[in-house]
């Protein structure tokens, strides 16, 4: 699930160009809510399930990413990527073929996202629990915390990937458990 920020540092400049070729909007003091709400929405219905997901996001109006840039954010896996930047930031959906799927953006911080979340999950009724807390084993820069979510009878597994210090890029991945 750390496809994108266990890589090198050639790569990770690679997906910060791919931000960047997305719609120029500055992070917004909401931009975590919007992050979440992208993954709640585009992400967690569809884990497993990429055709479904990818007709939502056609449905939505969520543009496909050019395959140049999607191939930036799909590190070797096959799948799609869209743009689903707004005014609170730039953010990319992100749907491999295996089912997972992922949130990006170029400008985030650990805690703000980490509430976001937590707090869109009691919203919805999900149980979830942390259940690893750990720094990257490849890059040291990177902090990932691990949930296990259910609702009823579904169940998912999602990865926050964030930068330690600061503002930078984060990723929200879920899967199914």
């Amino acid at each position: 699930m750390t496809r994108l920020f266990g890589a090198p540092a050639s790569i990770r400049r690679g997906i910060a160009l791919a931000l960047l070729a997305l719609a120029a909007a500055a992070p917004a003091p909401d931009a975590p809510q919007e992050m979440v709400g992208l993954f709640v929405q585009g992400c967690m219905p569809f884990v497993g399930r990429s055709a479904a997901l990818r007709a939502w996001a056609d449905k939505t109006g969520l543009p496909a990413l050019p395959n140049n840039v999607a191939t930036i954010f799909l590190r070797g896996a096959t799948g799609q990527a869209f743009d689903g930047s707004n005014g609170s930031g730039k953010f990319a959906l992100v749907s491999s073929d295996d089912g997972l799927c992922s949130v990006v953006t170029d400008q985030m911080q650990a805690q703000p996202l980490t509430q976001a979340l937590e707090d869109a999950f009691t919203r919805l009724g999900l149980r979830f629990k942390p259940v690893i807390e750990r720094d990257d084993a490849r890059e040291v820069a990177i902090h990932q915390r691990e949930y296990l979510a259910t609702l009823d009878k579904t169940g998912w597994r999602i990865l926050v990937a964030t930068v330690k210090d600061g503002t930078g890029e984060a990723m929200l991945t879920g899967g199914p458990e």
